[in-house]
């Protein structure tokens, strides 16, 4: 009996897009073109809800920037492509009115803040719904395997989502990550209305976005002191500094990120070893080709010929206060009464207060309160 060949071809239209399946290649809608667009904007702005993720590509350029956005409403499930040269700014005026479901919104949030100045107004996040309701494993993939039934393909994790076109996969990934957040967050705000505990969510949503959003200047003193240069002397430390302006500047003229460039291990490794007068061209990664050597030999130099009163003074650790026994006795009781709290509520005990928080607390630091929410503070008897 021969092979039976065949090909199934289902055509899913919805009012801006088309999702074609064939075989088993998912072609996902992309909108990429300003009639695409808005065509689909009155859509998004008649939606009851709308579910909402993004992708970037820190792993592959520097500074990073937001790549994809992943926007799902009822009826349909979109790739909007920030890279296409499209005025986003009525995507983004609809969304501030809306909640938006999104899963780990943290990272999210940022990213809308720093390269398309979004800050959405309110958010319901299933990752923080699921860690108050006591759930261990709260990554997407679980949380739709335990809750839906719905097994995602992971698959496309370290791509590099400036690339165009997508592929089939890379489509696939990054609409899983909208496309069962509706029905997972239905659950979810059940079991949180159940538990009493919707208004614990809504808090912790408001500061999730607060402190997401509030993207602070970095210190010019401290934005070069990477992992390890605590333990640099001076002439060590202004040979990093000069390497890490270098780095960022290569960075960003090759649009590559810093880690590429040169690792914080082997800039750590050069500075401490120039300080001792040792030889340098062992320490560098043989993959730099010679006229960046020239450059790194440079910023050497340079760093050392500096006047050593302009070298950076090492920051030495604040003091260490002790605690008295009065206030270790009040960590003590809020220790007592947190543990006591969240075995009741059969949730991780850090999400009502961390060890630093309750430190701060038994101590009466100045403004501790501002970092424990009204939920927090009811449960261990403060503010």
């Amino acid at each position: 009996m021969g092979k039976l060949n065949f090909i199934i071809l289902l055509i899913i239209g919805g009012a801006n897009s088309r999702r074609l399946r064939f075989g088993w290649v998912y072609c996902a809608p992309v909108i990429d073109r300003e009639e695409l667009l808005s065509s689909f904007v009155r859509d998004l702005d008649r939606a009851e809800w709308v579910a909402v993720d993004t992708e970037a590509d820190s792993l592959h350029a520097y500074p990073e920037k937001l790549c994809l956005m992943q926007l799902s409403i009822p009826g349909n499930d979109v790739l909007v492509d920030p890279l296409a040269g499209m005025d986003l700014g009525e995507i983004f005026s609809i969304l501030e009115n809306k909640t938006l479901i999104m899963h780990g919104a943290d990272y999210d949030v940022r990213l809308l803040k720093m390269g398309h100045d979004f800050v959405p107004e309110n958010i319901f996040d299933t990752m923080l719904a699921a860690r108050l309701l006591g759930r261990r494993q709260f990554g997407l993939s679980h949380l739709t395997k335990e809750i839906l039934g719905v097994e995602l393909e992971k698959t496309s994790q370290k791509a590099n989502w400036a690339k165009r076109p997508l592929t089939d996969e890379m489509s696939e990934y990054a609409l899983n990550d909208t496309r069962h957040l509706q029905p997972l967050a239905a659950a979810l705000k059940t079991e949180l209305e159940a538990a009493g505990r919707i208004e614990w969510h809504s808090e912790e949503c408001d500061r999730l976005v607060r402190d997401n959003s509030n993207i602070s200047t970095p210190d010019p003193d401290k934005v070069w002191r990477i992992k390890g240069s605590a333990r640099l002397n001076s002439k060590s430390l202004g040979v990093l500094r000069e390497l890490w302006l270098w780095r960022e500047k290569e960075a960003k003229r090759r649009n590559r990120p810093p880690y590429f460039v040169l690792s914080p291990e082997v800039m750590i490794k050069i500075s401490d070893a120039t300080a001792q007068g040792a030889e340098i061209e062992q320490l560098l990664p043989g993959r730099i080709p010679e006229h960046r050597r020239r450059e790194i030999r440079k910023c050497i130099k340079q760093a050392i010929s500096c006047p050593s009163e302009e070298w950076p003074s090492p920051h030495k650790p604040p003091p260490r206060k002790h605690i008295t026994s009065i206030q270790k006795q009040r960590f003590e009781d809020l220790q007592k009464r947190r543990d006591c709290h969240a075995d009741s509520l059969s949730i991780d005990p850090t999400i009502i207060a961390s060890r630093a928080t309750m430190v701060k607390l038994a101590c009466g630091a100045e403004g501790v309160l501002n970092d424990v929410l009204p939920w927090q503070q009811e449960l261990l008897g403060v503010g």
